[in-house]
């Protein structure tokens, strides 16, 4: 899992190229998405992001929005139906990062020949990326609209965290079956490696929102710490 896979902490949501259909002829095949179509995009995203992490979706206006991106609102809603879409677009955005964490999942303890050291290479990266703090901002935002995006709710979780669980249940069903670990329940041994590395942290961000983030050298600390008592448990007999 190499340091340059990582993503800018000022964008991590995925932004889909083409507008809602609204009736609009279909580009011409093998044109890509028009530049400054996507650009304005980006902006829109961008803006609101910034906005509802400050002031969270209730107090956030469209008319804020378009003004902050510096477009016209006639122009965000010709890119997204409504307030209610761009924040369901930036939601599930943020799957786009699981997604592909999730492949490294697998792709790096398939073939690992050093599994414990792979884990503790894997517990970091998994740490450092479910706490960046734009992460750790929209997860905070979406638990308190919960109630009024419950659809949304569901299908982050199972997009984000519920998709790298799988991954690393698939993972470990491999490595057992080649006895490289020791894991009759893949499924809960996944479980219990996501909440040995993140369960104490996620907690504290989720409720001391002003809380300190903890040092490169701490969140490793911890990291190989859930890792270490994960093999524990589960290192091949």
């Amino acid at each position: 899992m190499q340091s340059g896979s990582r993503e800018s902490d000022a964008l991590i949501v995925r932004i889909p190229s083409t507008a809602p259909d609204r009736g609009r002829r279909a580009a011409p095949p093998g044109r890509g998405p028009d530049a400054r179509t996507l650009r304005t995009r980006v902006a829109v995203v961008e803006a609101a992001t910034a906005l509802f992490l400050q002031h969270g979706y209730q107090r956030t206006s469209t008319e804020d929005i378009a003004r902050a991106a510096g477009v016209s609102k006639r122009t965000v809603y010709n890119n997204f139906a409504d307030k209610e879409a761009l924040f369901t677009e930036i939601v599930l955005g943020i799957t786009a990062t699981a997604e592909r964490f999730a492949d490294e999942v697998v792709a790096t303890l398939r073939d690992a020949e050093d599994v414990p050291a792979a884990l503790h290479t894997l517990a970091r990266r998994h740490l450092e990326v479910v706490t960046r703090p734009q992460i750790l901002q929209l997860r905070q935002l979406l638990i308190a609209e919960a109630r009024r995006f419950p659809a949304l709710a569901r299908e982050y979780h199972r997009g984000a965290p519920g998709r790298v669980i799988d991954a690393l249940a698939v993972a470990f069903r491999e490595l057992a079956e080649r006895g490289a670990l020791n894991a009759p329940d893949p499924q809960r041994a996944a479980e219990h490696f996501a909440f040995l590395v993140l369960g104490a942290s996620l907690d504290r961000a989720m409720f001391a929102a002003d809380a300190t983030p903890p040092s490169t050298e701490e969140r490793d600390r911890i990291a190989d710490d859930g890792a270490r008592v994960f093999l524990a448990a589960y290192r091949a007999r």
